[in-house]
C-alpha cells in the first residue's frame, strides 16, 4: 500500500484535528490527511473535540461563577 494512501491512525487524527483548530498544521500532515481519501474519521473528530472544547469553556464558566456567588 502506498505511504499517501495509508489510513492515519486514531493518534495521528486527533493530533491533525487538534493542530488544525489552532491552526498550526504542518504541510507534510496536511498532505498526509488529505491524501488519505477519507474524511469522516476527521469530520467526527472534529465533531467530538469541538463538543468537548465547548463543554470545558461551560465548565470553567460555571465554576467561576460558582465561587463569585
Amino acid at each position: 500500500m502506498e505511504e499517501s494512501r495509508k489510513r492515519p491512525s486514531l493518534p495521528q487524527v486527533i493530533g491533525s484535528v487538534l493542530a488544525a483548530m489552532f491552526g498550526v498544521q504542518s504541510r507534510r500532515n496536511q498532505e498526509r490527511d488529505f491524501g488519505s481519501g477519507r474524511a469522516a474519521p476527521y469530520i467526527v473528530a472534529g465533531l467530538v473535540m469541538t463538543l468537548l472544547f465547548v463543554l470545558v469553556i461551560w465548565s470553567v464558566v460555571q465554576l467561576v461563577l460558582g465561587l463569585a456567588a
